[in-house]
Order: C-alpha cells, then structure tokens, then sequence
C-alpha cells in the first residue's frame, strides 16, 4: 500500500473516532441540560433535550423512563408515557423500574380509554400510534409473562439446590420508624413510585422513600401490603 493511501486510511478512522466523541460530548451536553431543566420543573424544555439524546440502545433505557414520568406526572399525555414506557420495558426488561413501568403502562392505557369512551377525539396519527402500542404492549406482556415464569422456575431450581436456604444475596433491612415521623402502610399493588407520586406528585421522587427506610442501597427494595413506611 502506497504511502498516502496509509495516511488516508489513518485520517478516515481518526474522523470517525473524533465524531463518535463529539456525538458522545453533545449526548452528555443534552442529558445535563435537560435534567437541569428537569430540576427547574421546566419540563417541556426538558423533553426535546432528553429526545436528543436517545440513540435506541440499553445505555439510554433511563431516558425513556423519564420521559414517561414526565409525560405521566406533569404534562399529563398518556399515548407519550406510554411509548416511553414501554421503550423502557424493551430495551431492559428486568430492570430496576420494571415493575413501575409496567404499573403505569397499565394505568396510562386505562386513562386513555376513558379519554377515548368520554368521546374525546384524537388525530389519525395519534390514533394509529395508539393502535400500535396497544398491538405491542399485547405482545410486550405476554413476552412479560413468560420471561416471568421462566424466572421463577429458575430462582425455585436455585433454592431447592442449596437445600432449601436462601444464599449468596443479603435481605433488606428496613430501618425502625421514627417515633412523630409521617408514615404510609403499604397497600396492594402500592410501589416506591406510586408511593411517591402521593406524597410529593412526583413518582422520580420514589429514591427518597426508599432510602428513609431502607438506607442506600444498590437496585430497587421490596415492599409488601401491610408494611408501615416513613414518609419524609
């Protein structure tokens, strides 16, 4: 290969490295702006500046999930919480807001078909969209489903192979309630977000709950009906 063909070679990846960089910079340049919009509660500023840095991988599934929370709590569009949502169940399935996601999937669709049965009346575009997703969420909770059970038939399999003891994973401890703090007991189908999103009209907001009874820790804890929780 000829001298200048080499150096050719060299500029070209040298190019594209430095565009994958420069994409990576603005990608980071947008997060942080949309989550200082975010804080700001200039949420529709926020929403382009999230869109753009989406790029249809697991590494940006938190995005989605932000954008449906702010679609869900505050501009209060359920066709777009429900496209992000469900991205969000896509691209990582079992993730730490999984459960959420899924609860709010269900919600949103309820409030859309009481939207459409009040008579309210939405474009072609927006009507074939929900169409699709509703076509794809049929589909999404059966994959759910099974993934699921497969799971379940797995953590049985593991359990009865140590003899029947739990191992390797330490449980949750819950820290005791604070004697004139505000409490919420736990009620049937009640989440960290769900939970937050009546305290501060905020699901985002689940992390703080958690950590006043849980301390800090990594992934999401479990809760079950009947448990008294700190609302601080």
């Amino acid at each position: 290969m000829k001298l200048s063909s080499v150096i050719l070679v060299i500029f070209a990846a040298s190019a594209l490295s430095g565009c994958d960089q420069a994409f990576q910079n603005v990608t980071e340049r947008n997060l942080a702006l949309a989550d200082k919009k975010y804080a700001q509660q200039e949420y529709r500023e926020a929403v382009p500046l999230y869109e753009a840095a989406l790029d249809g991988t697991p590494k940006t599934a938190e995005v989605h999930y932000k954008l449906g929370l702010i679609y869900e709590d505050q501009i209060k569009v359920p066709v777009s919480a429900i496209h992000h949502f469900q991205r969000y169940l896509e691209l990582v399935p079992k993730a730490a807001h999984a459960k959420e996601a899924q609860k709010f999937l269900k919600e949103d669709m309820l409030k859309l078909s009481a939207m459409l049965g009040s008579g309210a009346t939405v474009s072609q575009e927006e009507a074939k969209r929900i169409k699709n997703t509703n076509l794809d969420l049929q589909k999404k909770i059966i994959e759910l489903k099974d993934e699921l059970e497969a799971a379940n038939k797995a953590k049985a399999a593991a359990y009865k192979a140590a003899g029947g003891k739990p191992g390797g994973k330490q449980e949750q401890t819950q820290k005791p309630l604070v004697p004139g703090v505000r409490t919420y007991t736990v009620g049937p189908g009640d989440t960290l977000a769900t939970i937050a999103r009546k305290f501060y009209k905020n699901s985002a907001q689940w992390k703080k709950v958690q950590d006043a009874n849980f301390g800090t820790m990594e992934g999401t804890a479990k809760i079950k009906p009947g448990m008294v929780l700190m609302v601080p």
